[in-house]
């Protein structure tokens, strides 16, 4: 059992920067791959990135690539989200997730069994 829960969302300026940090408990972190999503109002909750449990791959979203990144702290049970040039499209509620046996070859919601609750990240023009 794995609980996530995420922190460092807010407001912030379209070119502005925001680190997201999703905390874990549960022994068996450092054998997850971690995932971040979002869902804005009206739409469909989407992949943004994730990592693999070693930290050595990791997966972007073609709209956020070059300027998101994800890392891992197996040490501190953390996976954070760093967001540069944010634009008003990235305003979403941004989800951390957890899975055992994710392959990386699919980024679906339903391909990871551990959610957080969410946090809200708020892009203005």
């Amino acid at each position: 059992q794995v609980q996530l829960v995420e922190s460092g969302g807010g407001l912030v300026q379209a070119g502005g920067s925001l680190r997201l940090s999703c905390a874990a408990s549960g022994r068996t972190f450092s054998s997850y791959a971690m995932g971040w999503f979002r869902q804005a109002p009206g739409k469909e909750r989407e992949f943004v990135a994730a990592i693999s449990w070693s930290g050595g791959s990791t997966y972007y979203a073609d709209s956020v690539k070059g300027r998101f990144t994800i890392s891992r702290d197996n040490a501190k049970k953390t996976v954070y989200l760093q967001m540069n040039s944010l634009k008003p499209e990235d305003t979403a509620v941004y989800y951390c997730a957890a899975d055992p046996n994710w392959s990386g070859y699919t980024k679906l919601p339903e391909e990871f069994k551990y959610w957080g609750q969410g946090t809200l990240v708020t892009v203005s023009e």
